[in-house]
């Protein structure tokens, strides 16, 4: 079977069973209806040339690619030529946005529904990839704390299988998403990769565990492997509407509906937001890479803190309400307090820098869900 055959996706229906193995899931079709966004990783011209220079016409695979991160990933390999396979299993994603692009280059991509603990399905969607983009994981602090074993098995032993499954395909290298949430709450700021690390939840504890196997497998097994920490990755098509939903889009969606936006704490706990395309960047300069990464762990972050409060303030005046404020409510097991990125090593190695600050990066997602706000409400008249 050809490499990138089409699959047929119906959006409306196509939703996995069992385990869910995406990342943050995009908003239900119900809730916001489908409304394309603009590309969002913007690449200067000799940023592209490069790229596009490593990846036209290579064969990749995005784990959990129908998600939030991934989809905004497939969207950029496809842009700059590359012949992607997407495996993601749907139960925590909707499949519009990964239906389109199937529809629209399906001499690029091919989809596989189905889990990266099945077999069968990971070894379909390796075959011939050179880069294994594993972002594929259960991602949430208070799910993790209240179902820990399911946690640990899709993001501990899924990366070891998808691993496992890279080094037998011949991929050169796999590119994993990794947690900011490895470094726990030691106060010490800014967060660098010296740290020792301290998970507090078990999300954070299975995250941590994919480190210490893609370092091991890039000794033991020849596969190179990098991975990236995430600090508080947003953007357009993140889930704003489940219990476990991001702060950025969880806000959004309560401040359209003209309610209160609940803060777990008192609101001065500050994270270091980061816009999405940052973290597409980032895998991408990771694939890119010349020599071996052997194992290595990068900061991916904008490299500035916000508290939360602040946050709330900005989106309310974005999105143009007054006079609503947040509902406080007692901090959530397993979360920290403060966390910041030191992007030092990502730069000097990877040659990362942010490509979209936070403010711009607010702005283009709070427009992205009053767009989809406003769409809701017309199809509802």
């Amino acid at each position: 079977m050809d490499a990138h055959n089409q699959t047929s996706i119906n959006p409306e229906t196509a939703r996995g069973n069992g385990i869910d193995d995406s990342q943050q899931a995009v908003g239900r079709p119900e809730h916001f209806p489908l409304v394309q966004s603009p590309h969002m990783t913007r690449l200067t011209d000799q940023q592209s040339k490069r790229l596009s220079t490593n990846l036209r016409n290579t064969v990749v695979c995005v784990t959990g690619g129908a998600g939030f991160i991934g989809g905004h990933l497939v969207d950029a390999l496809i842009e700059l030529g590359a012949r992607v396979t997407v495996i993601d299993n749907l139960a925590n994603s909707n499949a519009s946005h990964i239906a389109s692009i199937v529809d629209s280059h399906p001499e690029q991509i091919r989809f596989v529904q189905g889990s990266i603990l099945d077999p069968i399905s990971l070894s379909s969607a390796v075959e011939g990839a050179k880069y294994v983009f594993h972002l594929a994981a259960l991602g949430s602090v208070p799910k993790s704390v209240e179902d820990p074993a399911r946690t640990w098995v899709v993001n501990a032993t899924g990366t070891m299988r998808v691993l496992t499954a890279a080094q037998k395909a011949g991929a050169a290298r796999v590119i994993y998403s990794a947690s900011s949430s490895a470094y726990g709450d030691n106060p010490a700021l800014p967060k660098i990769e010296t740290q020792a690390p301290e998970p507090e939840s078990p999300y954070a504890a299975s995250k941590l565990a994919g480190e210490s196997l893609c370092r091991s497998w890039s000794t033991c097994y020849g596969i190179d492997t990098a991975c990236l920490r995430y600090f508080n990755i947003f953007g357009p098509r993140q889930a704003a509407d489940s219990a476990y939903a991001a702060v950025i889009p969880a806000f959004l969606d309560r401040y359209l509906n003209n309610q209160s936006p609940t803060i777990f704490g008192d609101g001065t706990q500050t994270r270091d937001f980061t816009h999405v395309s940052n973290a597409v960047y980032a895998n991408l300069l990771a694939a890119a890479q010349d020599s071996p990464v052997a194992g290595e762990v990068f900061n991916i972050g904008a490299g500035h803190r916000t508290s939360v409060n602040d946050l709330a303030s900005s989106l309310a005046k974005l999105v143009g309400v007054t006079g609503i404020n947040p509902d406080l409510k007692p901090e959530r097991t397993g979360e920290v307090r403060d966390s910041v990125a030191d992007i030092s090593k990502a730069e000097q190695a990877l040659g990362y820098t942010p490509i979209t600050s936070l403010d711009e990066g607010l702005k283009s997602t709070a427009e992205w869900y009053r767009n989809n706000h406003q769409a809701a409400g017309s199809s509802q008249q």
